[in-house]
């Protein structure tokens, strides 16, 4: 929750904002520029302006600059602008890579009624199919383009943000991204020394990819995760999300291990941010509107104040589409929504009874019907049992996550049915390694019914994996991944099933 002192600076940073919004160059170089940190603060509470700048227009919801002072009314301080800037009409393909005036001008004029209205503002690339598709051949002009952007925007006060690129993926790996974000800032800086950017992350810009992001020594970077977890959750009904009618009905409970898989999402992001003392920014996270409004609520709920209480600032996706809390057509709002973002506080955590079905009993050194399987020669470990305790030293990682695995086998689940595995894990010699666990067809095809990662410490921690059974299953098998524990190991113990009674 923002403190007075956050709501007083935001106050009085917009105070000295002329109606112009702009100042001259001289002045950019002797005002005081937040820091990352500082900005962040300031930051607090936004939205994004989904499907408007970034869409095709065949999909585009119209902008109404009426709804910057909607979204200011309400509560936010910030909004987030994603832009699609490689349409034809808005910049030339080819070199010197023009982007046309009038956009420019017509994106001036929206981060100038952003600033009007008090509003911090972010704008991004979005959606530059092209520059992914095609990293090297486009490279020119995404820094260009970037030139372009910075330069003319040099002389905005601290309250406009840029953010470099929105969800690097496929052909864009995590070491193009590496390169050419550094690449980008460097074009920024040569202009806006001291703006405030956003860097993401590649891997569709989630938590999956930070362990492999470099991080340029900068103070007034700060980097923005999106969040769409549990996925079949927040993308159920989604027509662009293959499968996902299938999803159709899937709840969110606001139980103490649906908020402790978030709060394990969001472990390595923690440290990587104390590590290199950059501040984190949330820039997407919302839920399409065929979920249920009830768990709607509850997962905006518990995030957007479970964010709050990490130092995060937020953007939620989005203002008035498929995952918005606005409708143009009727002018409401989705008071239900708009009040899990702003205004409820958080509620203990929901607690439904379970039944026990199954309870490891590693006592007197045995091994209660689990095994140790090394399914590659690249892997090797070893077993050791004593103190209640798995211990599983690993010599050998292996080059894939299946390949030195802990099972389980006969374990029974019927279809519709929801089940949670329980267990306490740590790693001896690190504070960030990863185990997978999973439920899964103890045969060809070995289907996964459910599984998750967990980031474990040095330290014995409770850990979650929560499914529902697409299939009843006599013979199913619980299945610990262990490459990716690297050779600090991983000790196991208390691991449980239970049916879970909603």
């Amino acid at each position: 929750m923002k403190t007075i002192n956050a709501l007083l600076l935001v106050a009085i940073t917009f105070v000295s904002l002329s109606c112009n919004n702009t100042v001259t160059e001289k002045e950019n170089q002797t005002k005081t520029w937040a820091t990352a940190h500082e900005m962040n603060t300031r930051l607090g509470r936004g939205i994004n302006i989904g499907n408007t700048f970034e869409a095709m227009p065949s999909w585009a919801a119209p902008f109404d600059k009426a709804d910057l002072k909607r979204i200011a009314d309400l509560g936010f301080t910030h909004v987030r602008l994603p832009i699609r800037w490689e349409m034809d009409d808005r910049s030339s393909a080819s070199a010197p890579y023009t982007i046309r005036p009038e956009f420019m001008k017509t994106i001036q004029s929206v981060v100038d009624e952003a600033l009007k209205n008090k509003l911090h503002i972010i704008i991004n690339m979005h959606h530059h199919d092209a520059l992914i598709a095609d990293p090297a051949g486009q490279k020119a002009r995404f820094l260009s383009q970037w030139e372009q952007i910075s330069g003319y925007f040099k002389n905005y006060p601290d309250s406009l943000l840029f953010e470099i690129l929105n969800e690097p993926n496929g052909p864009f790996t995590t070491e193009i991204w590496n390169q050419y974000s550094k690449e980008a800032l460097q074009i920024i800086r040569a202009t806006n020394p001291q703006r405030c950017v956003l860097l993401g992350v590649a891997e569709w810009g989630g938590v999956g990819g930070l362990k492999a992001l470099d991080i340029p020594a900068d103070n007034h970077l700060i980097l923005t995760i999106h969040y769409y977890n549990p996925f079949h959750f927040t993308h159920q009904g989604a027509n662009w999300a293959e499968g996902s009618d299938a999803w159709l009905g899937t709840k969110w409970q606001d139980t103490e291990w649906e908020r402790q898989a978030v709060e394990n999402d969001f472990k390595f992001a923690k440290q990587l941010s104390e590590e290199k003392n950059i501040p984190v920014h949330v820039g997407e996270f919302g839920s399409f509107s065929r979920a249920d409004m009830e768990s709607r609520v509850k997962w905006t709920r518990f995030l957007a104040r479970w964010f709050e209480q990490q130092g995060f600032s937020w953007a939620h996706w989005e203002w008035n589409s498929g995952f918005g809390i606005y409708d143009p057509a009727t002018k409401t709002y989705k008071t239900e929504l708009v009040n899990a973002l702003l205004k409820d506080e958080m509620p203990p955590a929901f607690q439904p009874a379970s039944t026990l079905i199954y309870k490891s009993n590693f006592s007197n050194g045995q091994n209660d019907g689990w095994f140790l399987t090394n399914n590659d020669a690249s892997a090797a470990s070893s077993l050791n049992i004593a103190g209640d305790k798995v211990t599983i030293t690993i010599t050998k990682p292996g080059t894939d996550t299946w390949h030195i695995q802990f099972v389980k086998p006969g374990m029974a689940v019927q279809q519709g049915k929801t089940y949670r595995v329980l267990f306490t894990a740590y790693s001896p010699n690190s504070d960030s390694k990863s185990i997978g666990i999973g439920m899964t067809k103890a045969s060809d095809p070995w289907t996964t019914y459910g599984s998750t990662s967990v980031l474990m410490d040095k330290t014995g921690k409770a850990y979650n994996m929560v499914f529902t059974a697409p299939q009843t299953d006599a013979q199913a098998r619980i299945v610990f991944d262990l490459v990716d524990s690297g050779t600090s190991g991983v000790v196991l113990s208390d691991i449980q099933l239970m049916e879970v009674l909603f």
